[in-house]
């Protein structure tokens, strides 16, 4: 007897068999980073208070060793005056280190920066702007007077008897002096006259805060 409500016993039709070949395998190539891991810096091998002669430079690599050199051996006062916080020169982690070596050392410790234009760092990025963020008591920044003379050069001035000067801040030309107080103390002269006519920049203050 038929079971009319049973399930007809159907087979599906045969379908042809899908010829599938595998294209192989791919491999991932992720681009080479660009990034360089951060140059370390040797400073020069002489000793503030110490090394009498006068020593030139004529590259940035020159420049940067007599600045970081000069920049360690600090011990009361470090005064940097710069057309625009020269990036190639002044924003690496041993210049920051050292700055902020000195300024926690001791209160009455000192860096005093004086710049012709404050907007490009600010824009860039600067590692000394951003120690100024942390350190407020022992680090002043101000921007030169624009309605006042001013020298052209760009100079740094460590304690009594380091200097580090450059007639042309757009070359990196200039010379290094370990142990003359007397012109440093015509420098210093200098600066501190620029210093108690300069301004404090209001995109500077407002970055600061």
């Amino acid at each position: 007897m038929n079971d009319d409500s049973a399930p007809l016993n159907e087979t599906e039709p045969d379908l042809p068999a899908i010829d599938f070949q595998s294209p192989g395998r791919f491999s991932v190539h992720n681009p080479a980073s660009d990034a360089l891991p951060p140059r370390l810096l040797e400073p020069a091998p002489f000793r503030l208070g110490e090394h009498a002669a006068l020593e030139r430079f004529h590259t940035p690599e020159q420049a940067q060793a007599h600045a970081l050199a000069l920049l360690q051996q600090a011990q009361s006062s470090i005064c940097l005056y710069s057309p625009d916080l020269e990036h190639l020169l002044y924003n690496h982690s041993s210049v920051q280190d050292a700055c902020t070596q000195l300024l926690l050392a001791n209160p009455r410790n000192q860096l005093r920066i004086l710049l012709r234009d404050v907007s490009r760092p600010i824009k860039n990025g600067h590692r000394l702007l951003n120690l100024a963020q942390r350190i407020t008591s022992n680090l002043h920044i101000r921007k030169i007077n624009p309605d006042l003379p001013s020298e052209d050069s760009a100079y740094l001035l460590v304690d009594r008897c380091g200097l580090l000067l450059r007639p042309k801040p757009e070359t990196y030309s200039g010379y290094a002096l370990y142990n003359d107080a007397g012109r440093v103390r015509g420098q210093q002269a200098q600066f501190n006259q620029a210093w108690d006519t300069s301004l404090l920049d209001p995109d500077l203050r407002s970055f600061l805060l």
